[in-house]
């Protein structure tokens, strides 16, 4: 077993390409590998800006050997009456390049078949790694990639060099013109001539002496230690914040923080939109006090060691001024509009041009929240319709127009400032939450029903538009915003009618329609319904109790949460696989049965029936008072008491017998038992 060390030295590739690529690198080498027969231990991903890593510990040096089994015409056309070979034997050992004197006789289900066993002997990893590197190489996929020169290969940028070696000899291969060595190189511009490599344990030596880092877990943690102890130089903390150091992890080789300042009087501006200021245009780390309020400085991570570090800092803080005088400019600019007067330029905005203006979707979705209001708390509706209704005012102003990942949080501030009601202020920002997977939720009714409302507005009007997301593009993000409605609605445990919900917002967009009412509203609730079992799924939830419940109804998603709940921990129970097997019996039966029958309990005959038919009586009173309490753990649990005589019946009694009537009631009777299974779950979707 030897190592094995693969470089991909690169222009710069953006950061956020990189972390999928070295997590792609390592399947696909893994797959290519055991595809190849090549054993292996211990895969690992670095990566730079500049370079792909990848390093495995152990790779055998040959292929294991391989047992080819093929399956030819049976023993009776193989072998005549004598035992000797027929044509067809010999063709088919000719064809597989075996003798055919070595052909086996095996025994399968289908009967007895001639076999041809071809055995491959490994070939040496030296021979096999000059044709899979390069495909692995090629097959790393970008959000966008590129060609370069006269190249014909396409990657996230040019390709510069390729490092390849196992157990130290080096892997001879091309890329694109590219030919693999032993030679590295080190940082662009303080360390940029070749390094000759003999193994891993000298490439990360060597790397390092030339000002290169190459693994992201030990240049994060040298970027997070390094700029707590620059924050403690001003008495600051660093605000944290994991998306924007992984993207700074990986804009830099060799990471160098600096600790800048700016003029204090830019913290008369709300706070968050001097911390977006830094972060999405400069990526600039916040500093803040121990109480959590900003202070007049600021770390930013350097790719060099400056030789005058004055000098880079100065320019830094030149930058961010700049960023912060247009903030305060369009911050006291927007502050002579009010927020309310500013909801009349709405009408100038399009939100979509089949669906109309912003101020027309405004109006839409605040009487859906006016509608949802009505079955939440009717008492919020005065609140509720001013967040509504001032909730997009603030795209028409300056500060969003220049800073568009502000809105919400910048009509929040300007509706406090014009003395509009916390609760209101607070939900201006939060209807646009849960902006991504695993974000919070509105912390307020409030915000809850404004958020859905805005939602379903989106999701219905482009369904009703025909703008219905596909396999590879959603524009309008409707999958983000029903998962959000699906969370709001769960976690929040909202008694909610995703068929209301949408009837009303359809009732709200009747003019905008482009396509009939009733088949928008089967797509948004299947819609609806496929990205609640992906969400339920990526709970662990088991598929067949999702589908179990799903197959009988899909309205209330509470409702159905708290039967999936109960379900699932039904499953566990000792006698609920023989209610599932006793219910699929009986719909087995009743499947080519005709459909009209009627129950007449004095026809009942056998006692095994009767007993069947009283205990059914009793349990569908207490089942129905369960489910009408919507106590959905009680009423498995009656269903269940219904075991034995359930097994008593099919054990004892004949339902298929030739006296129509007899067979009808029988039949009348396991229906009417299915019915009440199947008010809850359909129990055959259960495995």
């Amino acid at each position: 077993m030897k190592e094995l060390l693969l470089e991909i030295g690169t222009e710069e590739i953006p950061a956020g390409f990189i972390p999928p690529a070295l997590s792609n690198l390592k399947e696909l080498v893994q797959k290519e590998f055991e595809a190849n027969r090549i054993d292996f231990k211990g895969v690992k991903t670095l990566g730079t800006p500049r370079r792909l890593v990848l390093f495995i510990e152990s790779v055998s040096e040959k292929q294991r050997d391989e047992e080819v089994r093929r399956i030819g015409p049976t023993r009776m056309v193989a072998f005549d009456s004598d035992g000797q070979p027929t044509k067809a034997a010999i063709g088919f050992a000719k064809g597989q390049s075996v003798p055919v004197e070595s052909l086996e006789v095996i025994r399968t289900e289908k009967g007895e078949y001639v076999c041809a066993v071809k055995r491959e002997a490994g070939k040496p990893i030296l021979n096999i790694l000059p044709q899979i590197l390069p495909k692995i190489i090629l097959s790393i996929p970008f959000q966008k990639s590129m060609r370069w020169a006269e190249t014909p290969i396409r990657f996230a940028r040019p390709i510069h060099w390729i490092l390849g070696l196992f157990g130290g000899e080096v892997i001879p291969f091309d890329v694109g013109g590219i030919q693999s060595g032993n030679i590295t190189y080190g940082h662009r511009f303080l360390h940029p001539e070749p390094i000759v490599v003999k193994d891993f344990k000298t490439y990360l030596q060597k790397t390092s002496e030339a000002f290169v880092i190459v693994d992201p877990a030990e240049r994060k943690k040298k970027i997070e230690e390094e700029m707590i102890r620059e924050g403690a130089k001003v008495s600051g903390r660093v605000l944290k914040d994991e998306e924007l150091l992984d993207e700074v992890n990986y804009l830099v080789e060799y990471p160098k923080p600096f600790c800048g300042s700016f003029d204090d009087k830019f913290l008369q501006l709300p706070q968050e939109v001097v911390i977006h200021s830094m972060k999405e245009h400069q990526r600039y780390f916040p500093l803040m006090d121990d109480h959590g309020k900003l202070i007049p400085h600021f770390i930013f991570i350097s790719n060099i060691v400056p030789k005058d570090e004055k000098v880079v800092v100065r320019g830094n803080e030149r930058v961010l001024k700049a960023r912060l005088s247009d903030a305060s400019f369009f911050f006291q600019d927007d502050l002579k509009v009010p927020l309310e007067k500013r909801v009349e330029a709405l009408k100038k905005v399009v939100f979509q041009a089949k669906l109309g203006t912003s101020y027309e979707k405004v109006i839409r979705f605040k009487n859906l929240a006016l509608f949802i209001t009505g079955r939440i708390n009717p008492k919020l509706q005065e609140v509720v319709e001013r967040a509504a209704f001032l909730c997009k005012a603030d795209l028409v102003t300056g500060m969003v127009g220049e800073f568009p990942k502000l809105q919400g949080i910048v009509g929040r501030e300007y509706a406090r400032l014009s003395g509009e009601k916390p609760e209101v202020c607070e939900a201006i920002y939060e209807h646009y939450l849960p902006a991504f997977s695993g974000d919070r939720l509105p912390s307020s009714p409030i915000g809850d029903i404004v958020s859905i409302a805005d939602k379903m507005d989106t999701i219905v009007g482009c369904f009703g538009v025909g703008l219905l997301p596909t396999g590879t593009a959603d524009p309008f993000g409707l999958r983000r915003q029903a998962l959000g409605i699906i969370r709001i609605i769960l976690e929040k445990e909202y008694s909610l009618s995703l068929t209301e919900l949408i009837e009303e917002s359809g009732r709200q967009l009747k003019e905008k329609m482009e396509r009939s009412f009733s088949e928008v509203e089967a797509e948004v609730i299947e819609f609806f319904r496929i990205r609640y079992q992906n969400y339920l799924q990526d709970k662990g939830y088991p598929f067949d109790v999702i589908e179990a419940v799903l197959s009988t109804s899909f309205d209330q998603l509470l409702d159905i949460q708290h039967r999936i709940d109960a379900l699932r921990e039904a499953r566990e129970w000792s006698d609920f696989e023989s209610i599932v097997i006793g219910f699929k019996r009986a719909m087995n039966i009743l499947k080519g049965a005709p459909s009209r029958r009627e129950l007449n309990p004095s026809l009942f005959s056998e006692p095994a029936e009767k007993n069947l038919h009283q205990t059914f009586i009793r349990a569908k009173e207490r089942v129905d008072q369960h489910l009408k309490k919507r106590n959905y753990p009680s009423a498995l649990l009656e269903m269940t008491r219904m075991k034995s005589p359930i097994d008593e019946f099919f054990d004892r009694v004949m339902v298929m017998v030739e006296d129509e009537a007899n067979r009808n009631n029988r039949l009348a009777l396991l229906d009417e038992i299915g019915q009440l299974f199947l008010r809850f779950a359909d129990f055959s979707k259960l495995t």
